[in-house]
């Protein structure tokens, strides 16, 4: 006859009591003090967007009719200062072609690369879509344009450009959103350019293309990735081309990773000749869009100096090497493209204080900050 003692013990040996775990019951480690102001910066933020919408209209709203108020207190204009006369002969056609220019497709292309995704804080990424929103202001509004392309575009900075900006990016025209890597944007940009709606040979490469090219209508180009670190200079650009350049901001914290990432698939290199005409108080890197405007100013005077007393910002502290040569040779014309081109309706030389990407790497991160159109980015 089995004792009590031994069934208790069989029953305390049958359900035997969960001993805790150190897993168990883990809550997440709590947000510090930056974190939560961040937390809380961002909220009110968001929650202010339709507030800040409405302002913008009422300001839009009131700036129209203070100019149409200007416009009617203004005395009437005497005759020989008002409009032509039926019987006068009507305004010239170069005139007419100056005031409503189109936009000229050349058949070259650039590809920003944006394949550092996570070498970048949040910030730099921030100041990336800056720049890219940018450069295809540039691109879009320049004379003579170019095929833009954007790869690698996945990771935070697609989530950005989707919720933050509101997905404002499909709807831009002339330029490629491509998932996969620069050398896939390479071969795209090649066989667009091969097509009759890959451009026409107008502009500089009108001038520098030779006429036995131009009428065997045989394509050759190249495909160069542009970093400071490459000991090569690019002097000129050609048609049916491809230049790539670097989308990161990183502070310098990874020197020569786009000449790397660059000579690792066996591509050429090559970097804008900034020291064969500028005299730089910092180290000769860029922005981003800084350099996909330089290379559209190229395409539009055939003057690397000029290019560069145009875009380069104040702030870097350039002059021309020998530039009382350079600036006569400038024609009146080119002057006026000058003063017009110098105040940008996407950005201001003072008012701008983006990170550099050199041609493809950066040096110091700044707050970035579009216009209205392009971008509504937080500040700091």
């Amino acid at each position: 006859m089995a004792s009590p003692c031994s069934d208790s013990s069989v029953d305390r040996g049958a359900n035997p009591a969960p001993l805790p775990t150190s897993n168990q019951d883990k809550s997440p480690p709590p947000l510090s003090k930056n974190q939560l102001k961040k937390l809380r910066r961002d909220q009110a933020w968001e929650e202010g967007r339709e507030r800040r919408k409405a302002l913008r209209k009422l300001k839009n709203k009131e700036k129209k009719e203070r100019k149409r108020a200007d416009a009617e207190k203004e005395p009437p204009a005497e005759p020989s200062q008002g409009k032509r006369k039926a019987t006068e002969d009507p305004e010239p056609p170069a005139l007419k072609k100056a005031k409503h220019h189109k936009n000229i497709q050349l058949p070259v292309s650039f590809v920003v690369d944006c394949g550092f995704d996570d070498l970048m804080l949040d910030g730099e990424r921030k100041s990336l879509a800056s720049q890219v929103t940018r450069s295809y202001s540039d691109n879009h509004k320049a004379p003579f344009r170019s095929h833009l392309f954007i790869s690698s575009f996945k990771g935070h900075l697609k989530e950005r450009f989707d919720t933050v900006l509101a997905g404002n990016h499909r709807n831009w025209k002339g330029v490629k959103f491509i998932d996969g890597d620069f050398e896939e944007a390479a071969q795209l940009a090649e066989e667009l350019m091969k097509i009759s709606q890959g451009g026409k040979l107008a502009g500089t490469f009108q001038k520098s293309v030779p006429a036995q090219q131009m009428e065997d209508g045989s394509p050759s180009g190249e495909v160069v990735y542009l970093t400071s670190d490459s000991p090569d200079i690019l002097t000129e650009l050609k048609p049916y081309s491809t230049y790539i350049i670097g989308g990161i901001v990183d502070k310098n914290r990874h020197k020569g990773i786009c000449y790397k990432r660059a000579t690792d698939r066996g591509m050429k290199t090559a970097k804008l000749p900034i020291g064969d005409y500028m005299k730089m108080t910092s180290r000769f890197v860029l922005a981003t869009n800084h350099v996909v405007e330089i290379m559209l100013r190229w395409l539009e005077l055939g003057d690397w100096a000029k290019a560069f007393l145009q875009v380069i910002p104040k702030r870097k502290g350039g002059i021309l090497k020998d530039g009382a040569m350079l600036l006569e040779r400038r024609p009146p014309a080119a002057e006026d493209d000058a003063e017009k081109h110098s105040e940008p309706s996407t950005h201001d030389e003072e008012d701008q204080n983006i990170p550099e990407t050199g041609a493809a790497e950066s040096s110091e991160k700044d707050t970035a900050v579009p216009s209205e159109e392009d971008e509504e980015q937080q500040p700091p």
